[in-house]
């Protein structure tokens, strides 16, 4: 009997590593079509597949040189924050008022909205941050304090993060769109507005700017835009510049495109938060004597808001795990810089890229990453500067799974190919980095990116390579 038993745990031991030799041999050839591929002739790819119960590499392949990353470096900055802020973090804006309330009514003071970092205030993804509810909140808040009349303004308090909102590593063409918004104390509307446009009738005509929405009045936007011909699409870009006043439009929008416009990037969000609740209270008949303005501005002219302020209310962002659901399922840009920042303020520190980017780095070189390995300029993935291994990505994901707060995290990555992946590309850049649970029942991590292909659809062909795994 012991002779059989002995047999049989000999033959199920061949078995599986007959299976894990099987499975390790099938990536290896379908990773070699990949690197042989006309696509790949001038690339750079890695792979590292990790057994995802043990952590064992089951094939990898330069997986220790650090690549460009795009999105998936989203799956880091995402694992960081829950570990250093926890499932339930939010952030809190508050809002008040300086000077006294005559027995009139009239405020003889301003209204201060004073940010934290959310990336969430005003944005349309949660109904308790949409634009409308957060603009009926603080003026239900101002009419409860019997505020009627205003000698002063609506002032947008957002020194906490400074004035520098673009990481220094992101590109010009990507700053003035939506998805190179940058980030500061106040953020609103996701620091987006969108351009209604409409074609010319020949390629070459001019396109009209129809409207913007919401009406920007105090951005003058330049359009350089050209009609494209049929079934060219979308190539069109705003230029603008953080704090600027003046924007461009410059591409091509085809004729019979379907889309109705693109959306660019608010310049100065915390001025635009002010700006909407000042109007807000105007169309309600609470004036206000002076424009909307910032704790920027103000400074420009050596002004400061007092620090004697009355409460009015706070409002609290959603949880860190619903954020993080959006940031990856949706790429959203702006929450991986802000949430990079938070990390760095919340430890002390200047709430900035380069020093949020440190903390993340110090974090994972004191859970086994080597910092070398990680070379961050931003959070989300847009700066084509940024530099990580494949392995430092798929140990990180690795580690992961041990924390509570994983079922969170592992709901915010999309589904690709049949497989709970993040995805990422960039210009001459595309990865995918995530988890797959094989019909067997085993379960890996997988990170493969590649540099400097030729040509398009090569997404596909690197599911071909995960494809082995099923």
């Amino acid at each position: 009997m012991r002779f059989l038993k002995a047999c049989s745990f000999l033959l199920f031991s061949a078995y599986s590593i007959s299976f894990a030799q099987t499975t390790t041999q099938k990536l290896e050839k379908a990773y070699q079509v990949l690197v042989n591929d006309e696509q790949a002739k001038y690339a750079i790819t890695s792979l590292c597949v990790l057994d995802a119960n043990t952590g064992k590499i089951v094939f990898a392949d330069k997986e220790n040189v650090g690549l460009a990353t795009a999105s998936t470096l989203k799956t880091i900055t995402s694992a960081t924050a829950f570990y250093t802020l926890g499932k339930d973090f939010r952030y809190e804006t508050k809002l008040s008022y300086t000077g006294t309330i005559n027995a009139d009514g009239t405020l003889q003071g301003n209204i201060i909205i004073t940010g934290s970092g959310d990336p969430t205030l005003g944005s349309w993804r949660y109904e308790q941050t949409k634009e409308n509810n957060i603009l009926n909140q603080w003026v239900t808040a101002i009419r409860a304090a019997g505020i009627k009349k205003i000698e002063g303004s609506v002032i947008s308090d957002d020194s906490a993060f400074g004035t520098s909102t673009i990481p220094t590593g992101w590109i010009w063409q990507d700053i003035g769109n939506y998805y190179g918004a940058g980030g500061a104390a106040i953020c609103w509307r996701e620091n987006q507005f969108d351009v209604h446009l409409k074609p010319g009738t020949s390629t070459g005509s001019s396109v009209e700017i129809l409207k913007t929405v919401p009406q920007t009045p105090y951005i003058q936007l330049v359009n350089e835009l050209k009609t494209g011909a049929s079934g060219t699409g979308d190539n069109a870009y705003g230029f603008l510049a953080p704090y600027t006043n003046i924007g461009y439009l410059r591409g091509t929008w085809g004729m019979g495109i379907k889309k109705t416009g693109i959306s660019l990037s608010l310049p100065d969000a915390a001025f635009d938060a002010a700006y909407r609740l000042q109007d807000t209270l105007k169309r309600l008949n609470i004036p206000c004597s002076s424009q909307a303005s910032s704790t920027r501005l103000l400074a420009l002219e050596n002004k400061t808001i007092t620090t004697e302020q009355k409460p009015l209310l706070n409002i609290f962002s959603p949880t860190l795990s619903q954020m993080v659901y959006w940031f990856q399922k949706k790429s959203i840009n702006l929450y991986g810089e802000q949430l990079l920042k938070t990390i760095a303020f919340k430890q002390g520190k200047e709430a900035s890229t380069r020093n949020g980017a440190k903390a993340v780095i110090d974090f994972w070189s004191g859970r086994g990453i080597d910092k070398n390995a990680l070379n961050m300029i931003d959070g989300s993935g847009l700066s084509p500067g940024d530099r990580v291994t494949t392995m430092a990505m798929a140990s990180i994901l690795f580690q992961a799974q041990k924390e509570p707060w994983f079922n969170d995290y592992l709901a915010s990555f999309p589904e690709y190919n049949g497989m709970t992946i993040k995805s990422g590309n960039i210009n001459d850049v595309t990865a995918y980095a995530g988890y797959y649970t094989a019909k067997n029942g085993n379960k890996y991590i997988a990170v493969i990116n590649i540099n400097n292909y030729s040509g398009s659809g090569i997404s596909r062909k690197l599911f071909q390579v995960l494809d082995a795994l099923k």
